[in-house]
């Protein structure tokens, strides 16, 4: 998937309304970053590199994996193909975002 398709897929997912309140970056290094302010009503999902609460380094293949369900998001992290940056209480809620 491209940045711009998973910007849309979790833009669908979040809606209007998040179920964390709060700013999340979800950073795919040098393919760009997909951010969560879900602070904000509606819900503000875009590509800024801002700073958030929480921020997800993960690759775009490995992220694409997790969104489409061929990846346990859980295990990436134990694997060390997912790390947490900030609020870990806040990515402890994602699988909320990312159903």
């Amino acid at each position: 998937m491209t940045l711009e398709e998973l910007t849309e897929g979790i833009r669908g997912r979040v809606g209007e309304k998040s179920a964390v309140a709060a700013t999340i970056k979800f950073d795919f290094g040098e393919d760009g970053v997909i951010r969560i302010d879900g602070t904000s009503e509606p819900a503000v999902i875009d590509n800024s590199d801002e700073d958030a609460d929480c921020v997800v380094k993960v690759s775009l293949d490995d992220f694409s994996q997790i969104v489409e369900g061929g990846l346990n998001a859980q295990m990436a992290f134990m694997t060390g193909k997912l790390k947490v940056e900030g609020d870990m209480g806040i990515a402890m809620q994602l699988s909320q975002l990312l159903g």
